[in-house]
């Protein structure tokens, strides 16, 4: 088989919040930025791996998701306990100095795992857990 991640969905609250951390922090590339009836669609990307991307899509966006559902969502959104991102680089320190200086909301610093890792954990502006390990 030959199959590749091409792209996984997040969802957003706010697409201006939204690019700041993942273009302006993160560094990632926007790939496509989509309005459609009053909402807004991002893809967004590391320059370096063109064929992997985020969709950062509106909430709302999904009219199977009940407004019971959606309030749900957002609640667990607000926890940071609806989503989760893994991210790696191999400069864990310099990465997590620029997110903090940046204000991001940390979760944890850097840190040695006990499963065998480094890394540290954010969150983006619409409560994705974003842990970043460090490449060995």
């Amino acid at each position: 088989m030959d199959v590749t991640i091409h792209a996984s969905f997040l969802p957003h609250q706010d697409p201006e919040a939204s690019l700041a951390f993942y273009r302006d922090l993160l560094g990632f590339e926007v790939r496509n930025d989509v309005g459609y009836a009053g909402m807004r669609w991002l893809t967004v990307g590391p320059a370096d791996q063109p064929g992997t991307s985020i969709v950062l899509y509106p909430l709302g966006a999904d009219p199977g998701v009940t407004e019971d559902e959606a309030r749900t969502i957002a609640e667990m959104m607000a926890k940071g306990t609806y989503a989760s991102l893994l991210l790696a680089t191999k400069d864990l320190d310099g990465t997590f100095e620029r997110l903090q200086a940046r204000d991001a909301e940390v979760v944890q610093e850097p840190t040695e795992q006990p499963y065998g890792v480094r890394d540290c954990a954010v969150r983006d502006p619409a409560g994705t857990m974003v842990r970043i390990q460090e490449l060995r």
